[in-house]
């Protein structure tokens, strides 16, 4: 399958790039960012960087016809771009809103229209939420409140599109909490301070295995919470170890 990944060169999609590279189920990679996407580093021995294509779009709301062209033919696109909770007070508000909602609309709508590799599947667009975004704009939030209704905005958005496609659109909304570095431990007091707020952890491992999953197989459900892709991480582990033994 060919997989384009939006907003290419951030923490979430560097390691689903990096995990797909040694994917066999994905043949083609689109790295979709406004600037060069590398290889990831550590890409592993059985990666195939040749895989990988970068493309540069300078503005999200509009397709160039080159741009197009090397989008065309892809199966599924993982959508990671956004102002994250933590940076979007550094930013207008009217740039939040363009980057979060207006690309994300126009990136599916552009690349839904395009001819498909399988033409007789749905094209699969995957969004990448937080958990505290809310969907019923009359619950505001404590914290984080215009944003989180926003983001929320955007999940409508994207499942609305889908179910008006008659078919032809399958959405996924993903919705991790705190995603956590390989390798990284947060210091005790960050620790009780999410669980005091509620906020789940995640590896970034486990959300970019889970969701280049939903790429490849097709959504289990249209929404993934946090505790869905941990599990679902787990049990591909598990399913990869049985399938290891059965080979032995």
């Amino acid at each position: 399958m060919k997989l384009i990944v939006g907003g290419s060169t951030g923490f979430v999609a560097t390691e689903i790039i990096r995990q797909a590279l040694s994917n066999p189920a994905v043949t083609s990679i689109i790295a979709l960012g406004r600037r060069e996407t590398p290889v990831p580093p550590n890409a592993g021995p059985g990666a195939d960087e040749t895989k990988l294509k970068s493309v540069r779009l300078s503005n999200f709301e509009n397709y160039s016809e080159g741009t197009k062209k090397e989008l065309a033919g892809a199966d599924a696109c993982i959508w990671t771009l956004a102002v994250t909770p933590s940076k979007y007070k550094s930013f207008p508000w009217d740039d939040v809103v363009k980057v979060c909602r207006d690309y994300t609309a126009k990136a599916i709508e552009t690349m839904s229209q395009l001819p498909r590799g399988d033409a007789t599947k749905p094209f699969r667009f995957i969004y990448v939420s937080g958990v505290n975004s809310e969907r019923d704009q009359t619950k505001k939030p404590l914290i984080l409140g215009d944003y989180c209704l926003m983001r929320g905005a955007v999940e409508t958005l994207v499942l609305d599109y889908a179910q008006q496609s008659k078919g032809t659109v399958e959405a996924c909304i993903a919705k991790p909490g705190v995603i956590n570095a390989l390798g990284h431990t947060r210091p005790l007091w960050q620790k009780g301070f999410y669980a005091l707020i509620g906020l789940p952890n995640i590896q970034v491992s486990e959300i970019a295995a889970s969701l280049l999953h939903q790429a490849i197989n097709g959504a289990e459900k249209d929404t993934l919470s946090n505790e869905d892709m941990v599990e679902m991480r787990q049990r591909l582990l598990a399913e990869n170890e049985q399938a290891a033994d059965a080979g032995k």
